[in-house]
């Protein structure tokens, strides 16, 4: 695992790339790390998560490490040996994936993302995918649970039907119906997926601070309430954020920014 710092962005990148970055249980302490170590930096306003080499962005949980630890969990009480096994990580087995990050951050995707390494790009906030990417929980074929937040990631990104239908089934997904679906937010070249991932960052570390995040977190946390509470929700945490509002208002009187001018990224 690497932890590298460009400015105000972190790029965490899994650093297996013989293994197609799948993760073993060194690796998640590594990723649990490094998130933290993003999450308690104030310089550091976006995170971009991302697998080294073209081949894979993450390959899931290394299920050869695993098997090696098969004899772990027979005996009289398996279930129990499980269960120890998985409750020394509470926040994720992947590392992080139950925990909610306080700051935006962007999947950059490259080749294979499969099983867990789905799970972790669905934790981010955005995806950019290269064109030859896949997509898939390819663990249905060996009977292995989606316990990284998958089985709640994926519908409230594709909607139910579609989550279904790749939770069931297993199936490859391509790059270009990825972004039909909305699975992933952009579609770029080979090798171009990190650039451009560090380019949305960018843009997003260059905004007004306070209300970007105050209007992520109503969308993130809004969506599991109902409207009434929401829109309260929104009320509330809008209200803390207007003063920065207020400035950017007098900019924008004062000619900065017309004609839509620099907006996106």
């Amino acid at each position: 695992m690497k932890l590298d710092r460009q400015d105000g962005i972190a790029v965490l990148t899994i650093d297996r790339p013989e293994r197609r970055n799948a993760v073993d249980g060194e690796t998640a302490g590594l990723l649990l790390e490094g998130y933290r170590r993003f999450e308690a930096d104030d310089e550091a306003r976006v995170l971009v998560l991302t697998g080294e080499g073209p081949e894979a962005f993450c390959a899931g949980a290394d299920l050869k490490a695993f098997a090696e630890r098969a004899a772990d969990f027979v005996g009289d009480d398996p279930q129990g040996a499980i269960d120890a096994w998985l409750d020394e990580r509470p926040d994720g087995p992947l590392g992080f994936s139950r925990l909610e990050a306080s700051k935006p951050t962007i999947a950059a995707i490259s080749g294979w993302c499969l099983a867990g390494g789905l799970e972790l790009a669905l934790w981010c906030d955005l995806r950019v995918a290269t064109e030859d990417a896949k997509l898939g929980f390819t663990e249905r074929r060996f009977g292995v649970p989606l316990i990284d937040g998958g089985t709640q990631r994926l519908p409230r990104i594709v909607g139910m039907g579609r989550a279904l239908e790749m939770i069931l089934t297993g199936r490859l997904v391509e790059a270009s119906e990825a972004l039909a679906w909305g699975l992933v937010n952009e579609v770029v070249a080979p090798g171009g997926h990190l650039e451009r991932a560090l380019e949305i960052a960018e843009g997003l570390a260059a905004f007004p601070q306070p209300t970007m995040l105050s209007d992520r977190r109503a969308a993130i946390e809004g969506i599991g309430l109902s409207f009434a509470d929401a829109l309260a929700l929104e009320a509330r945490l809008g209200r803390a954020s207007v003063a920065t509002g207020v400035l950017g208002a007098g900019r924008f009187a004062g000619g900065e920014g017309r004609g839509a001018e620099g907006a996106g990224v």
